[in-house]
């Protein structure tokens, strides 16, 4: 991934004190530990821009759910019965996951934070794993009465409290904010989250565009019309942007993050790798929901470039023709999930490519499995014919993760301990009375008076702010 050193058929990379110090053919070492990479492919760690990792101890409940069900039957149904050590498991587990399948980092939405104690066993559960993360603290609130922070300013001062507590100092994990859904709170209360982000350099993380006929998640005009948008912003989904927020989001830096499985499969539209293409924006995948899909981006990327392909290659076809070329390289397949993914989340400088000067995460893909053999095309094999399983070696910041096929940490045991876990928190979930998911006959419908409301308040945030942003929809 690094244009000025290229692909190297065969090569050594010579890491110091957790830094890529040289890559080249033949490195004249000799006084170094030795990982022998015959037969595989080196590469960098995959990052994944959006990660909902508490989510990991219900695995795949959501299979058969809409969004609705997802928010009904997760956030207001699961996420209340999560303890402080149900979410540092979760985040342990869901990080361990992740760095087996060669994700070695990710941007953790982390909103489940019912009480400050929650916060913390969130961070922990990242730091344990020895995942490089960007952990983004989620305002959001779970069922009424559920969470101990009632007002929104305790909130923000948990935020403040997280941040001076964890990250004082350069480490694995960066600060990060997860907006609360646009309108789906006062807009003062969206503001005052990105003020908060903002005074503490914190990238923020913001759903946008996933929610069809609604205002609701949206806010990205008004937003700009604010002056709020900026490049430390991943806009997660984006599947329903019109053409001004495409512009708006483009204009001012900010970046997308696709769930390729989570959107096809939940009914949020078309991933949004056109409206990228069309308006210069780098592409950035994301595995979102352990709660539906699997913790690795092999799938994502195998899935997305075939939409972005389809994107490119279905007006030929409507047209009553054969197209000349598939139009998109599997090489930007994997792009989307190294070196775009480390630029979105802050990181470009540090992680993405195999560059000297840049931390050490990377990853030794090969060994005996079929479709692993011939290696004719690099990233044919990578994007089409690899699997979490195909993983063998993972490096963070130059400490070995996995190796050999084998991860640092006992699978048996912690497999264990998933499986108890996820048996008492929907345990609790029925002792409370609640079915799964839970989505009350016309949800969306019901929702939307509240969102019009908050968004009418945004609308009214200042006499010229708001003829600008009436100016702006019209």
């Amino acid at each position: 991934m690094d244009p000025g050193l290229g692909d190297l058929p065969a090569g050594d990379v010579l890491i110091e004190d957790g830094v890529i110090t040289a890559v080249g053919p033949d490195l004249p070492v000799t006084d170094a530990e030795i990982l022998d990479a015959t037969g595989h492919l080196v590469l960098p760690g995959m990052v994944d821009t959006h990660r909902h990792t508490w989510q990991s101890l219900v695995r795949g409940i959501c299979a058969d759910w809409t969004l609705a069900d997802y928010y009904f039957g997760i956030r207001l149904g699961i996420s209340p019965a999560y303890t402080p050590d149900d979410v540092r498991l979760g985040n342990f587990y869901g990080a361990v996951d992740a760095l087996n399948s060669g994700v070695t980092t990710i941007l953790d939405f982390s909103h489940c934070n019912n009480t400050p104690d929650h916060s913390d066993a969130a961070v922990r559960g990242l730091q344990e794993a020895g995942i490089r993360a960007a952990f983004c603290y989620g305002f959001f609130e779970s069922s009424p009465g559920q969470s101990r922070f009632g007002a929104h300013a305790a909130r923000l001062a948990d935020f403040h409290r997280i941040a001076d507590t964890h990250f004082g100092s350069d480490g694995l994990l960066t600060l990060g904010v997860s907006l609360s859904e646009l309108f789906g709170l006062p807009w003062e209360d969206t503001v005052a989250e990105l003020a908060a982000a903002r005074e503490r350099n914190a990238l923020l993380a913001n759903h946008a565009g996933c929610v069809f006929g609604s205002v609701l998640c949206t806010g990205i005009t008004e937003m700009d019309a604010l002056g709020l948008l900026g490049p430390d912003m991943v806009h997660v989904h984006c599947n329903a942007f019109d053409e001004a927020e495409w512009t708006a989001v483009a204009r001012s830096g900010g970046k997308v993050s696709i769930s390729v499985e989570t959107e096809l499969n939940m009914g949020f539209g078309r991933p949004a790798f056109d409206g990228c293409r069309r308006h210069g924006i780098d592409p950035t995948l994301s595995v979102d929901v352990i709660s539906l899909n699997s913790g690795d981006l092999f799938h994502e990327m195998r899935f997305g470039l075939a939409c972005a392909r389809e994107d490119v290659l279905g007006p030929v076809n409507r047209a009553g023709a054969m197209p000349d070329s598939v139009g998109i390289p599997a090489r930007e397949a994997l792009e989307w999930s190294t070196i775009n993914g480390a630029r979105a989340l802050g990181l470009g400088d540090r992680i993405g490519s195999l560059t000297p000067g840049k931390r050490a995460d990377l990853l030794l893909v090969g060994g005996p499995a079929v479709e692993q053999h011939p290696v004719v095309d690099p990233y044919a094999t990578l994007v089409f014919q690899t699997t979490a399983a195909d993983v063998r070696t993972v490096l963070v910041d130059g400490r070995i993760v996995k190796r050999d096929g084998v991860p640092a940490t006992d699978l048996t045991a912690l497999t264990a301990e998933a499986d108890a876990a996820a048996s008492r928190i929907l345990g609790r979930v029925r002792d409370a009375g609640r079915a799964l998911p839970g989505t009350p006959p016309g949800a969306w419908a019901a929702i939307e008076p509240m969102a019009r409301e908050f968004h009418q308040q945004a609308v009214r945030a200042g006499d010229a702010a708001g003829r600008a942003i009436e100016g702006a929809r019209s």
